[in-house]
């Protein structure tokens, strides 16, 4: 194997008692600040997980096209279920993929609260293919367990008990999957899989099938393959650890070129956020590693909110105009 261009963490020698613990914390703090992606093996994911899921997906894109819609997710406040290509948007353009947006499944809640509470609710899940929502589901749990485990692991790296993130990630916690499809681009100037853009949860972990097109924006500018590395997760930082780190980590520009014409491509992003109600506080660096924290990263066209609930909201305003303007008029009329 040729060595990749992102760092490669094995996370199982951070519960290998025979491991050397602080050159362990060393690998995973410099990949973390100094890129801000890398890959993770050694996560203990069973197999037929791993491969199911790429099998379940596949299965639902070759459904019927009235079949995917029938949980298209203009039918859902929430933003979940099927967004059909070109539907998504990022920095303002139409994303080439298909996809499934997938939360922890809930009830609503009651109204009154703030807005971001009413992106609390149920799934959609297809009638046709009953096995997506087990399959998903209990790869969504094995994902959650290894980024809670990656997570720790970077607040020991970070000079923070392993536990220090833990308040914010009960059974509360506001995860969410995708399950992605990117076909072939449809003429050799339209490559945008998905825009450039940063993560505004804690971590995403993303698991890519053989034929590639992620990349990440480099310290120059320039763009860097994520190559996919069989039996591997790619992790990057986000947003939400950008702010409780001063910037010492950095949440990442990354983006996914479309396959050429008559490829497809399947991926499944995690996403690792907290309580909805999180409010993120700087944590306190050792001052080694506080003299080399960055600042929180200042953008005029994303801002980033400490209040997680905000933050998560406005990214799916901007993202998903269609169900923002079904289900979400009142606040974009306020926000006007």
């Amino acid at each position: 194997m040729t060595t990749p261009a992102l760092p490669l963490i094995d996370i199982g020698r951070f519960r290998d008692p025979a491991a050397d613990r602080t050159e362990f914390l060393a690998e995973l703090r410099r990949a973390a600040h100094e890129v801000g992606f890398f890959y993770v093996v050694g996560h203990g994911v069973p197999d037929h997980l791993t491969t199911g899921i790429f099998d379940v997906a596949k299965e639902f894109f070759a459904l019927p096209a009235e079949e995917r819609l029938a949980i298209e997710n203009v039918h859902s406040p929430q933003f979940r279920g099927y967004t059909r290509t070109g539907y998504e948007y990022t920095g303002g353009s139409p994303d080439w993929r298909e996809q499934i947006d997938i939360g922890p499944e809930r009830d609503p809640v009651a109204p009154g609260g703030p807005a971001w509470q009413r992106l609390i609710g149920p799934n959609q899940w297809p009638d046709a293919l009953p096995g997506l929502k087990e399959t998903t589901l209990a790869w969504q749990a094995e994902a959650l367990r290894v980024s809670r485990e990656v997570l720790r692991a970077l607040a020991a790296a970070l000079g923070q008990d392993e536990g220090y993130f833990d308040v914010w990630f009960d059974e509360e916690a506001s995860t969410h999957v995708k399950i992605i499809r990117y076909p072939g681009r449809p003429s050799a100037e339209r490559d945008q899989g998905v825009g450039a853009h940063k993560d505004y949860g804690y971590l995403a972990l993303l698991q890519q099938d053989e034929v590639g097109g992620l990349q990440v924006q480099s310290a120059d500018g320039g763009w860097i393959d994520a190559t996919p590395i069989p039996g591997s997760f790619v992790f990057n930082i986000g947003e939400m650890l950008e702010i409780a780190t001063q910037g010492y980590l950095t949440a990442t520009r990354h983006r996914v070129v479309s396959p050429p014409a008559g490829v497809e491509r399947f991926s499944v992003p995690f996403f690792l956020g907290p309580r909805l109600d999180a409010v993120v506080e700087p944590l306190r660096l050792p001052p080694e590693l506080a003299a080399h924290a960055k600042g929180i990263s200042q953008d005029a066209d994303n801002p980033l909110h400490a209040a997680f609930g905000e933050n998560a909201l406005v990214g799916w305003l901007r993202s998903h105009p269609k169900v923002a303007e079904r289900w979400w008029g009142d606040v974009l009329a306020e926000r006007a």
